[in-house]
């Protein structure tokens, strides 16, 4: 039986989907998948999922910011061409955003006051945020308790501990999962994706990157995919899988607002 899918983030602007979208679209819908949101790095890519959202209406949809990884490089006039893409159509929300502490390419000053402006703009916007974690948990949590109000979001790729899920959980946010999940490895990361509660569980595929298994390393990754990290999540939470699909794509359509 098909599942109903909603891959909650996937980078089908990025060089790795040149002349390959129309096909990477066809696949994800043979597998279920009944939406797509196209998550911007920096402004070029933000641009390009404003293009795909348009191209691709109802079915793409872009959320547009500057990932932390990206911030150092940015022009000091790129996060006013930011909010000006909000403006255009398909625009579901804000991110990536978040902090990164694996890789060193912007300082964590630098990623704070980004992660600050982009929260600020979901308030003003009402948007929901895309947030991105690397060996940043804690830090994360504490900027947003740190805020006047923390708006609604995800943390994307979600790969903390049992008591940093449920920081982020207090704190109102939706919990993605990515194909990490499934890896034979992953058992501590399974058993934090059993505690989440039913409304506020997602799924993603990252993709081009973090094929889940068993297409581990086979790249690049890809929308249709989305269905060995539902499937698993399912068994690891003891649900059926149309049970699971069903939950997590209405909890994508809520939060985006679709």
């Amino acid at each position: 039986m098909t599942l109903t899918l909603f891959d909650t983030h996937a980078h089908l602007n990025s060089d790795q989907f040149v002349g390959k979208v129309d096909q990477a679209v066809a696949n994800a819908k043979d597998a279920g998948v009944i939406g797509i949101a196209v998550i911007g790095v920096d402004l070029a890519t933000s641009r390009r999922a404003c293009d795909l959202a348009n191209e691709y209406s109802g079915y793409l949809h872009a959320v547009v910011g500057i990932q932390p990884n990206s911030a150092g490089e940015a022009a000091e006039t790129d996060f006013d061409e930011i909010e000006s893409l909000l403006k255009r159509p398909g625009v579901c929300g804000i991110g990536e955003t978040g902090l990164d502490c694996y890789w060193d390419d912007t300082p964590i000053e630098v990623q704070q006051d980004y992660f600050d402006r982009h929260l600020e703009l979901c308030r003003q916007t009402k948007l929901p945020m895309v947030i991105h974690m690397r060996e940043s948990c804690d830090l994360i949590i504490e900027q947003l308790r740190n805020q006047p109000s923390v708006p609604s979001g995800i943390m994307h790729s979600f790969t903390g501990d049992r008591d940093q899920v449920q920081a982020c959980l207090d704190l109102g946010l939706m919990i993605s999962f990515a194909g990490m999940v499934t890896f034979k490895k992953s058992d501590d990361l399974r058993s934090v994706a059993a505690m989440v509660p039913e409304d506020r569980i997602l799924v993603e595929t990252d993709s081009p990157y973090l094929s889940p298994e068993p297409l581990r390393g086979r790249r690049p990754n890809e929308p249709a995919r989305v269905e060995h990290t539902l499937r698993c999540l399912a068994d690891v939470r003891g649900v059926s899988a149309e049970h699971l699909a069903e939950v997590t794509t209405e909890n994508a359509k809520r939060l985006f607002g679709l």
